[in-house]
């Protein structure tokens, strides 16, 4: 006789395992770390490519004293530098220094390359936070409402905008910004980060982060907040209204191919407002692209910044790279170079981890 075990109903997949037996959460972490390594050869190749580059226009000592001193002092003074040595251990003791968050020192004015990420670094960060934040609060709504309103005269209206806007030089529209809001109708200063008097108290401030808005809302003033602000105003929409262009096509774009997708229309024969499909359906499925674009146009504002810290004397690491170009200091420019391409080579990574968290399906 057969007798059968009735072991009840069988147990339900895991939702967080994944085929073959792989949680998402362990997809994720091997995600995540492969990426991070990815980091070392990246920013190995860039450190390298900005190296030789430098080099290959000859020694800075000649570059930047060339003229002014004699063979016999150019001569002492690469000796002194140690720009007489081969290349290549001059490359190896480079890449050493970096290991020691040693990244030279100027010729010029013999400033620490350190000194300047520390002090001017923050203020780079500073207007390329400023800049995302309208590139994000102007490109996104733009863009979600041209989608919504797809072939009216807005949707027209805000393509040719977006194409304005991305179109228009970065120094262009801040001198226009410059003539119209602080020369002719005087509402917005015309340059620096802070006035004098501002930038006089905010150097007590202790600790000193050299974030002119974070240091003024610890010294817990609001008419230097206030004044801050206003400074940050006419850069920040100059270097910004690039990025929206960018931002507002990319939303729309991808806006309207979601709306065309099957759970949208499965969302909307439920009965579901097209408000309610929108926002909660379609919206962030959208915003996917958006972020992995956000990692290159963090790169576009850090380039965009050394026209736009020129054009309104905003003391950042493109206001610094200006100044020792100028100098013909490629010690100082090459540390400065270097700097950016790892900001870039992180940046990268803290990307990758966004769109992981953000899309599932994202996985190496």
């Amino acid at each position: 006789m057969t007798v059968t075990v009735d072991t009840g109903p069988s147990a339900a997949p895991d939702p967080a395992t994944r085929r073959g037996g792989q949680s998402r959460f362990g997809a994720l972490s091997r995600y995540l770390g492969v990426r991070a390594l990815l980091i070392i050869p990246t920013a190995w190749f860039l450190v390298t490519l900005v190296f030789f580059l430098m080099r290959g226009i000859g020694d800075p000592i000649t570059a930047a004293a060339g003229g002014r001193l004699t063979p016999a002092q150019i001569a002492e003074r690469k000796a002194e530098a140690g720009f007489d040595r081969p290349l290549l251990t001059q490359y190896w003791e480079y890449i050493a220094g970096l290991f020691r968050g040693d990244f030279g020192t100027t010729l010029t004015d013999r400033r620490p390359i350190t000194d300047i990420l520390l002090v001017n670094g923050a203020a780079t960060l500073e207007l390329a936070f400023w800049s995302l934040l309208i590139a994000l609060a102007l490109g996104i709504p733009l863009g979600l409402f041209a989608a919504t309103h797809r072939d009216r005269w807005a949707d027209v209206s805000l393509r040719l905008l977006a194409v304005l806007f991305y179109a228009a030089p970065v120094f262009f529209v801040g001198m226009l910004g410059k003539l119209l809001f602080s020369v002719k109708l005087g509402w917005l200063p015309a340059s620096g980060r802070s006035s004098a008097s501002t930038e006089i108290a905010l150097s007590e401030v202790r600790p000193q982060t050299n974030i002119m808005i974070v240091d003024a809302i610890l010294y817990g003033d609001s008419t230097y907040i206030i004044d801050v602000l206003l400074h940050a105003i006419l850069p920040a929409l100059a270097l910004g209204l690039l990025t929206a262009g960018v931002f507002l096509r990319l939303v729309r774009v991808n806006m309207l191919q979601t709306l065309r997708s099957g759970y949208v229309d499965a969302a909307k024969a439920r009965g579901l407002s097209p408000g309610v499909v929108t926002r909660r359906h379609a919206f962030r499925n959208a915003l996917v692209p958006v972020v992995t674009v956000m990692g290159m146009q963090v790169a576009l504002l850090l380039g965009g910044a050394v026209l736009t810290e020129t054009t309104f004397e905003w003391n950042g690491l493109g206001l610094q790279l200006a100044h020792y170009l100028s100098a013909r200091d490629f010690v100082a420019v090459q540390g400065i170079v270097t700097i950016i391409a790892l900001i870039v080579a992180v940046m990268s990574f803290v990307i990758d981890l966004a769109v992981a968290l953000i899309d599932p399906r994202v996985r190496f």
